[in-house]
């Protein structure tokens, strides 16, 4: 099992920057492959970026983002903390959405293929981003 927490959403101008964290706990393992989902009122939830979290793999740190939101967001890991974060820069009014912070085994190069939220198992509570334009 593994356990997600995510922190650090909030609302801020069209233009400015926010960045969510996500703890995990338990078996890591289990969530080698961590990802950004955001879901926003009455669309599907869809998926943001992935990244590899085993240290001692080749595809550590490997990345994916949706077209969305590549060369404005970043997402990055911090093995010590178990933490995942995804930077959000340059934000937009369309990227007003619940942010959820999910997990799963899938290996290295599953994980950056592009997934989608039928691949994880592990999810957390959700952080409220909120875009004023």
């Amino acid at each position: 099992q593994v356990r997600l927490v995510e922190s650090g959403g909030g609302s801020v101008e069209t233009g400015g920057s926010l960045n969510v964290s996500c703890v995990s706990s338990g078996y890591t393992d289990s969530g080698r492959c961590m990802g950004w989902f955001r879901q926003a009122p009455g669309k599907e939830r869809q998926l943001i970026a992935t990244i590899y979290t085993i240290r001692s793999s080749d595809y550590y740190g490997k990345v994916y983002y949706d077209d969305s939101v590549k060369g404005r967001f970043t997402i990055s890991h911090d093995s010590a903390k178990n933490s995942v974060y995804l930077q959000m820069n340059s934000l937009k009014f369309e990227d007003t959405s619940m942010y959820y912070c999910a997990a799963d085994s899938w290996m290295s190069s599953e994980c950056i293929g592009g997934l989608g939220d039928a691949d994880f198992a592990f999810w957390g509570q959700g952080t409220q981003v909120t875009v004023s334009s």
